[in-house]
């Protein structure tokens, strides 16, 4: 797949940051999918646990942190991911803080992937769901990880003086959810998982009866913007040299 390698490297551990559970599944989870048959390691670093999710005002907010904690690694598993990393920032409050980017600086010093996929820093005007705050947060924060932060050695010194973190340089960064994607992915091979996976999040979306009705519309439409043929399924993403 062209996909897997970013002028002639290969591309073979992939790092997906989001801001909540879920994102992934919504964003990019049939992608990863397919990365993962190839034989590409994934991992997932998920930014805040989605406390303030879910519909129902009996259950309290530290079970719904933990219940989307295990919602996200059985959807994980489902798409053949089993490296995740729970930040637990609070839902819906982020920020890009200095804090945040040595967090984020950390997990890509320590997975160490060609590839970075991540929440887009721009707000989507055309359809606003994946503009969320925290997604804006996340998505600039990576980027702030990525560059400059992981790949200095002199930033956030404490990751190489104590934790021997050695300094690391992103090929190249996916950007889902924004206003401007370039680069689409057939991943109609891979819905089956992509839903199975989104399923998993019962607390999210266990009372939608339209799920597979929705994600289907929202990726032929995908697929038709990216010039596929009829019929089938699409992701998006901005393709970023980050080298």
């Amino acid at each position: 797949m062209p996909e897997l390698t970013f002028n002639g490297e290969p591309v073979e551990r992939i790092l997906v940051v989001t801001a909540h559970p879920d994102d992934v599944d919504f964003g990019a989870a049939g992608s990863v999918a397919g990365w993962v048959e190839d034989g590409v390691e994934v991992s997932y670093c998920v930014v805040t646990d989605g406390d303030a999710g879910g519909f129902d005002e009996a259950v309290t907010r530290e079970q719904m942190r933990e219940t989307r904690r295990v919602e996200q690694t059985a959807a994980a598993a489902t798409i053949g991911v089993t490296d995740l990393t729970f930040l637990a920032y609070p839902d819906g409050r982020l920020l890009v803080s200095l804090e945040l980017r040595r967090d984020l600086t950390r997990v890509i010093r320590r997975v160490r992937p060609q590839r970075v996929v991540s929440p887009s820093p721009l707000r989507n005007f055309e359809r606003i769901y994946p503009s969320h705050p925290d997604h804006l947060a996340a998505g600039e924060a990576a980027l702030c990880a990525i560059y400059p932060d992981a790949r200095n050695p002199f930033a956030h010194p404490e990751l190489i003086t104590e934790e021997r973190l050695a300094a690391h340089t992103v090929i190249e960064t996916w950007l889902m959810g924004g206003p401007d994607g370039d680069t689409y992915v057939d991943v109609t091979d891979s819905y089956d998982r992509k839903l199975a996976a989104l399923r998993c999040h019962r607390s999210q979306v266990g009372e939608r009866d339209d799920l597979d009705q929705m994600m289907r519309g929202w990726m032929s439409f995908t697929a038709k913007a990216g010039g596929l043929p009829e019929g089938r399924l699409a992701e998006v993403f901005r393709r970023v040299p980050t080298v």
